[in-house]
């Protein structure tokens, strides 16, 4: 028989996937604001994306830290500092227009990294708190729920974006967010409980400087690695950037490694010990990479390749988001009875076929309903694998290791969707070649396509190691 959630459980996860939804949809919603930002402020592409790209660096940054946070103060203090946060960059961002033109694109930078840094804290909260607070034959209908406002949130940003710049000026987008963050700042003050037990772990200086060098370079290189393929651009190569990225996280690891014995790891890496947590996490690198990568691609090949607009593009995408979050309750509820196996299988395969299909059938004379049917056969296959995914993952470490697992999560998620939308760049870019046809277009999809199929093979067969983890004490 299931067990009931408590009246407190239930506001404080409720309150957190509320709030979850609210940051991760505005983590979209501003992208497609950029031109009119550009034209507003008279601002160079290339310093005008540095507000994407400093929002990725941050999340990069923040993220690995939560472990330590969450084990350092209370889930009520946690959750009010990085609501508290994003709601103090939306109020930036909505008072932009109030300062000189050009110290305006300043203001926004600084919103917009505030914005990341409450909102890079709140998905590790939300999976610490979910298995914390949820037994574990319950806890697949709630992760699936997490997967509702990870699928929907980051689809519907671009569409509400679209729809408010149309009517409005830019900043808008800030003061239409701003009262849901104060709501959801205010009831977090009035309800928001402690969940999570504190202990006075010591901080690490040396161990933060280094995640933040790690994790920062890998991010920014890869997330620069395809905007550099056309343009000989000035600045450090992105190869040397993930380099010194890749130097700093054996660094980091080393010192995690040591501290760890004392129980004083920013990141403690026993979390690996567990097989089933390791095969888990490398399914979702494979799995984010191809999401973010092909959300990444298909922009491109529905407005370049096919003639359409971007609300057409964001329309043609949407369903797919949606039909992922639909899932997510359903899927989770079948976890819960059957296990993972006779999800993530056939959800691999799914996931493969599609990708399969997308590279040997999009052309540049595909209508637009077949691109849409076998993007939701894709986004099929990734709801069965998605919540499964994460609650394996998170159910199979020791409970004193949740917090570090939830960081761990979410950093790797960060890092394969920047690797995932840089080789998808890269191989699309070469692929097209320096025209811009419907024809090369379509020429340079193909090739990122059969790429992502591939990689979806080996989701096969890392899919035969994932099993229902036994209890860990």
């Amino acid at each position: 028989m299931s067990q009931r959630l408590p009246a407190t459980s239930k506001v404080v996860l409720t309150l957190l996937l509320v709030s979850a939804f609210v940051v991760m949809l505005n983590e979209t919603i501003v992208g497609v604001a950029l031109p009119t930002i550009q034209t507003d402020l008279g601002l160079d592409p290339v310093v005008l994306q540095w507000l994407v790209t400093a929002y990725m660096l941050t999340m990069a940054i923040v993220i690995p830290l939560t472990g330590f946070l969450m084990k350092r103060y209370t889930t009520r203090v946690v959750f009010l500092g990085a609501i508290g946060l994003f709601v103090l960059g939306t109020a930036i961002g909505a008072s932009a227009v109030l300062f000189p033109v050009d110290a305006q694109f300043g203001v926004l930078l600084l919103a917009r990294i505030c914005q990341a840094a409450g909102t890079g804290v709140m998905t590790p909260l939300l999976m610490t708190s979910i298995t914390t607070l949820v037994p574990a034959e319950r806890r697949g209908v709630i992760m699936g729920l997490l997967g509702v406002v990870m699928s929907v949130a980051p689809v519907l940003g671009p569409l509400i974006g679209g729809l408010i710049v149309t009517a409005w000026p830019w900043w808008a987008l800030f003061v239409v967010i701003l009262p849901l963050g104060v709501i959801a700042l205010l009831v977090g003050a009035w309800k928001m409980v402690n969940v999570t037990q504190t202990q006075k772990v010591p901080v690490d200086v040396l161990s933060i400087l280094l995640s933040i060098v790690a994790f920062g370079s890998l991010v920014y290189g890869l997330s620069t690695l395809g905007d550099q393929v056309d343009d000989a651009q000035q600045g450090l190569p992105p190869w040397t950037t993930v380099l010194i990225g890749v130097v700093f996280l054996a660094l980091f690891v080393w010192r995690q490694l040591v501290l760890q014995r004392s129980d004083a790891a920013l990141i403690d890496m026993r979390i690996f010990a567990s097989a089933t947590f390791s095969w888990s996490v490398l399914t979702m690198v494979v799995m984010n990479a191809i999401l973010f990568g092909s959300l990444t691609l298909l922009p491109f090949y529905i407005q370049q390749g096919l003639g359409a607009d971007p609300l057409q593009s964001g329309l043609i995408v949407m369903p797919g988001g949606l039909l992922m979050g639909l899932a997510g309750p359903i899927v989770g509820s079948l976890y819960d009875r059957l296990g993972p196996r006779p999800l993530v299988i056939p959800g691999a395969f799914v996931t493969a076929l599609a990708l399969w299909l997308m590279a040997f059938l999009l052309d540049a004379s595909t209508s637009t309903w077949t691109l849409l049917a076998l993007y939701l056969v894709l986004c099929v296959g990734l709801a069965l694998l998605f919540s499964p995914l994460f609650t394996v993952a998170m159910a199979s470490v020791k409970p004193q290791f949740v917090t570090y697992a939830s960081a761990g999560i979410g950093t790797v998620q960060q890092i394969a969707g920047a690797l995932g939308t840089s080789v998808f760049i890269v191989i699309y870019t070469l692929g097209r070649g320096p025209d811009v046809t419907s024809a090369s277009v379509a020429a340079g999809t193909h090739s990122a396509l059969v790429v992502a199929a591939v990689a979806a093979l080996s989701i096969i067969a890392l899919s035969f190691f994932i099993s229902r983890p036994a209890t860990v004490v």
